[in-house]
């Protein structure tokens, strides 16, 4: 672009001298800028008029001007870079800003927040990686997880503080008697994002390409068929009853996508740009539900770097800024809440492990202190002995003299308190006679890992989405983690318990036989809750609206920003 060009030769420039006069001619400058007599002296001109320089040049041939500094290059840039996000020019601004990650974080503070440009409302969040590609199904991180929920819509969803899933592309649905027919009635007023009116023959399409994913197979284990009995009607016929459907239509991973383009969706939100420097979000004009007041949302990526090898990935940014991290003091925290999501700890028994081996281990990860001296932030985590309010860890006595096993392999994924967790563990467990392996798999979830099938104690992050019930149950039905943990015929017990529990008209009674599940894996010590996050979210004066959800996020369509002063 002509404005980079341009601010390169006057970094150029700038560097002959560091800013200080300078004796030169014009050949002298040519050379340094690599470009004709000519051009040089053009390009001096337009900077002089710019107001950059002072040239005064000397007649004659080989003569020698003086040149004069009157800005900074740096504040050059940041007078191309607002005027490019003023215009609305965010590709613009990002060739601008091509600079080192902690200089591009400087660069960018004073335009991070909330601002009218063009009388655009824009959000713009500093994020520290990279979001990865919004594929269909499950995503591994929260921050991806949440934006496919700003993107596109299912027929149900979860709004914040209902943990029931209610209308969303379905105006309502009906069920029969027997469980067995599920009719969800369409808004007559859909459009995707491109523009074009829904179909739902459109909306079946991209359901039946969901079923053939294995992941969501699994989760919609029951569905026989999907059809379209109206030209706003979807019935899904099951082969047994299963009364979280609803919910499952209500989660991140069933929301739909235009069947032939996978970008395009019906949310809140349409994607407008996504690069690994920028994510940019539009309000969608013809949304079906209550229109969002932001109408920009940026994601400006500038990542961090670690000092621990521990993958792109590594950090766990439950504490959001809308502004630079490094500015805390001057904002104002808006939200903050003790996650519902936790890390635990799994241990595979009946091999290395016994039953009372496994249960001493639990023991020495919760009476040892080791959960309280983590060498972490303070207020970042709090440790846990329930999995969810009121779904307490059993008391057994104290099984001290149970000696350990020699050697144990521990497996353990991201976050990056997991890796410090388990050093912990390990010196710890080295004092008491038993050597521990670990062994890091470079994700946020169990996906690919081949280490599973063989380690004896496992580490890992369990998100919760906004029904912290029904997410569980759909962890122990889709999650990589309990087929290759559990013998076969324990795993297969585990599968017709959850069919069992999911043919209970009742939501309560649901999640009643649900919990006496995870009671029952935490009484033999193949599960237990580690610690949770304590969710936090800070944001400059004049950001309104805005509230923690179950993701440590918060809804963009909820958003504001008070209107500039006249």
């Amino acid at each position: 672009m002509r404005q980079l060009n341009r601010l390169n030769q006057y970094q150029r420039l700038w560097q002959l001298s560091e800013g200080a006069p300078v004796q030169t001619c014009v050949a002298d400058l040519a050379e340094r800028c690599f470009c004709s007599d000519r051009h040089m002296r053009t390009l001096l001109r337009q900077m002089e008029t710019a107001g950059w320089i002072g040239w005064q040049a000397k007649s004659g041939r080989g003569k020698r001007g003086e040149l004069r500094f009157h800005v900074t290059p740096d504040s050059v840039r940041n007078a191309m870079l607002e005027d490019a996000l003023s215009e609305g020019h965010q590709h613009s601004a990002l060739a601008l800003a091509q600079l080192p990650p902690d200089a591009l974080r400087t660069l960018l503070h004073p335009f991070l927040g909330g601002q009218w440009q063009n009388d655009t409302p824009t959000l713009r969040i500093p994020y520290y990686r990279p979001l990865e590609p919004l594929q269909p199904g499950f995503l591994p991180g929260r921050a991806e997880q949440h934006l496919a929920g700003q993107i596109f819509s299912g027929l149900t969803r979860f709004i914040t503080d209902n943990r029931l899933p209610q209308s969303d592309l379905a105006h309502h649905w009906d069920v029969s008697p027997d469980g067995l027919r599920w009719r969800f009635h369409l808004r007559a007023t859909l459009h995707w994002h491109n523009g074009d009116a829904v179909d739902a023959c459109q909306l079946q399409a991209r359901l039946l390409q969901l079923l053939a994913l294995p992941d969501l197979r699994k989760l919609l284990n029951s569905v026989q068929e999907v059809a379209v009995t109206h030209a706003q009607c979807l019935t899904f016929t099951l082969h047994q009853p299963d009364y979280w459907l609803a919910h499952r239509l209500a989660s991140y991973g069933s929301r739909l996508a235009h069947p032939q383009d996978p970008l395009v969706g019906t949310g809140p939100f349409r994607l407008a740009a996504f690069s690994p420097e920028l994510v940019r979000l539009e309000s969608h004009d013809y949304y079906h539900l209550s229109h969002p007041l932001l109408k920009a949302v940026e994601y400006w990526i500038t990542p961090q770097l670690f000092e621990q090898d521990l993958g792109t990935s590594c950090r766990h940014p439950v504490q959001i800024a809308i502004g630079e991290p490094e500015e805390l003091t001057h904002l104002r925290q808006v939200s903050n809440s003790i996650s519902l999501g936790f890390c635990y700890m799994a241990l595979r028994t009946g091999e290395t492990l016994s039953r009372a081996q496994a249960r001493r281990l639990v023991q020495i990860i919760h009476h040892s202190g080791l959960l309280q001296t983590l060498p972490l932030d303070e207020n970042l985590i709090t440790p846990s002995r329930e999995l969810l309010p009121g779904w307490a860890m059993p008391h057994w006595v104290e099984e001290e003299t149970v000696a350990l096993p020699a050697r144990l392999t521990l497996l353990y994924h991201l976050p990056l308190e997991l890796h410090t967790m388990a050093e912990q563990l390990q010196r710890h467990l080295a004092t008491l006679g038993c050597e521990l392996t670990l062994i890091f798999h470079d994700a946020k979830n169990w996906e690919g890992c081949d280490a599973l099938a063989t380690a004896d104690v496992m580490m890992g992050d369990r998100l919760i989405g906004e029904a912290p019930e029904y997410t569980l149950e759909q962890w122990l039905r889709c999650d990589a983690l309990w087929p290759n943990l559990l013998r076969a015929p324990q795993f297969a017990h585990l599968q017709a318990t959850l069919d069992a529990v999911q043919r209970q008209p009742d939501e309560q009674s649901r999640c009643t036989g649900l919990q006496d599940v995870f009671s029952a894996l935490m009484e033999d010590a193949v599960l237990t809750p580690l610690f949770n996050y304590h969710y936090q979210i800070s944001a400059p004066p004049g950001v309104q609206g805005i509230r923690l959800n179950t993701r440590g996020w918060f809804d963009f369509s909820e958003a504001w920003l008070p209107a500039p002063e006249a």
